[in-house]
């Protein structure tokens, strides 16, 4: 009678927990996207942005922006949220059943971990390659290579930039990423450690996993353009495919080879510029 009572219990908390992590998880994905639509802290609203991509000499246009410290933190911090609105989806299977089995472990009167310190490991990877990110941005705008519209401006840029995103697709260091990030469970097993520290040392470990699945998509960015709200759904979206269906490794692949055909067809045409 005793058992069925104390599993009746862990049912009902891994309910509960489950729901609430959840609800939180959805509740920061869209502050994270509606802070990105109406512009990032920018000034300048995203569904704008995006609609004026595809008018012509919209660069010369507008201003560059002037990188002062403060403009160069608020830069930092719109790749961060960028980062989390396009990043955490597809992470949500994780931290799930990483509170699962925290609160199993927690039940059994085993230390207790809490999520928070799991999820802010992520944070933390995904805030060093947004410091990464911004600073690139700023190197990029600062020799012309990046247009006030934050898009590519060079044919040479563009083609590189595709034809890094695709070969990355295809590199063996991708998968061992992908297998980690389509597995949660088998990292959980693997890589399991008590404490907070031992929490937030997982969900570092597990975030550059996530980086390494997505850091040279995160790139396209730059061809595509960083406030352009096409691209951001549409490579959050890929990024959930890829982590999520039963094909994805094979999805990532093909995209790879995409992304690499398009990059020769756009080097073919910047050649025949010259």
């Amino acid at each position: 009678m005793s058992t069925i009572s104390e599993t009746s219990v862990l049912e009902t908390a891994l309910r509960r927990d489950r729901w609430v992590v959840l609800a939180a998880l959805i509740m920061v994905i869209i502050a994270a996207w509606l802070w990105i639509v109406f512009g990032a802290g920018t000034g300048t609203n995203a569904v704008a942005m995006t609609q004026m991509a595809g008018m012509p000499d919209m660069d010369a246009m507008m201003e560059r922006a002037v990188w002062t410290p403060g403009y160069a933190l608020l830069i930092f911090a719109m790749w961060w949220v960028m980062m989390v609105a396009m990043m955490l989806p597809g992470a949500a299977p994780m931290l799930l059943l990483f509170a699962r089995v925290n609160r199993t472990q927690k039940v059994r009167d085993r230390p207790y971990v809490p999520s928070g310190f799991f999820a802010v490991g992520y944070l933390v990877a995904w805030g060093g390659f947004s410091a990464l990110a911004a600073g690139l941005q700023w190197g990029l705008e600062e020799v012309e290579l990046l247009g006030p519209m934050m898009t590519a401006t060079n044919y040479w840029l563009g083609s590189a930039i595709l034809l890094a995103a695709g070969a990355w697709q295809l590199t063996p260091i991708k998968g061992v990423c992908l297998r980690h990030c389509r597995s949660p469970l088998s990292f959980l097993a693997q890589q399991w450690r008590p404490g907070r520290l031992g929490a937030f040392r997982m969900g570092l470990a597990h975030g550059a996993y996530c980086l390494g699945c997505c850091w040279f998509l995160m790139g396209l960015l730059f061809f595509g353009g960083i406030m352009n709200l096409f691209w951001i759904a549409g490579l959050a979206l890929f990024v959930l495919l890829e982590k999520t269906i039963p094909m994805g490794h094979w999805f990532g692949r093909i995209a790879g080879v995409c992304f690499a055909a398009w990059g020769v067809l756009l080097l073919a045409g910047a050649v025949g510029r010259e």
